[in-house]
């Protein structure tokens, strides 16, 4: 295991194994199609050890963000998993819920509207200091060549 980012290891423990059976337990369920979820899908992507640099790291990041950054407030289906007494329960929780949707929903738009605000401003930091960082690469990569010019010119 000396080749990976961090060593598993414990006195007893067969890592060889515990890998080995991991794997197995991957490719089973690649040949099931559990990992065809979009969601098991991004998450691979977003695996951190295959990650290059930082600027690979702030992309996925922001983009992680992008697609998360709004509060779903669709209604949902309220069930009771007890079969004693469900449609009571479920009346119930239906009659709270409807008392409780009208401020749940302001609750919920405005979060949005905040973390829409965060995410914009991000994303506008984010690409001021990128073009800052252009410049001044591309300035430096300048200075460079003239100052190899230079030295060459006066040898």
């Amino acid at each position: 295991m000396n080749d990976s980012l961090f060593e598993i290891g414990a006195p007893g423990v067969d890592v060889e194994a515990l890998v080995a059976r991991i794997r197995e337990r991957v490719a089973e369920k690649k040949r099931q199609d559990v990992y065809a979820d979009t969601r098991i899908v991004r998450a691979e992507r977003a695996n951190l050890s295959a990650l290059k640099d930082d600027d690979e790291f702030l992309a996925l990041y922001l983009e992680c963000l992008r697609d998360a950054v709004f509060v779903d407030i669709n209604d949902f289906e309220i069930v009771e998993r007890r079969s004693r007494f469900a449609c009571f329960f479920v009346s119930v929780k239906r009659l709270i819920w409807n008392g409780l949707k009208f401020y749940t929903y302001r609750m919920w738009t405005q979060q949005n509207q905040v973390n829409g605000l965060f995410l914009s401003a991000l994303d506008c930091l984010e690409a001021r200091h990128r073009e800052r960082v252009q410049a001044l690469e591309k300035r430096i990569a300048e200075l460079e060549k003239a100052a190899a010019e230079s030295a060459r010119n006066s040898v």
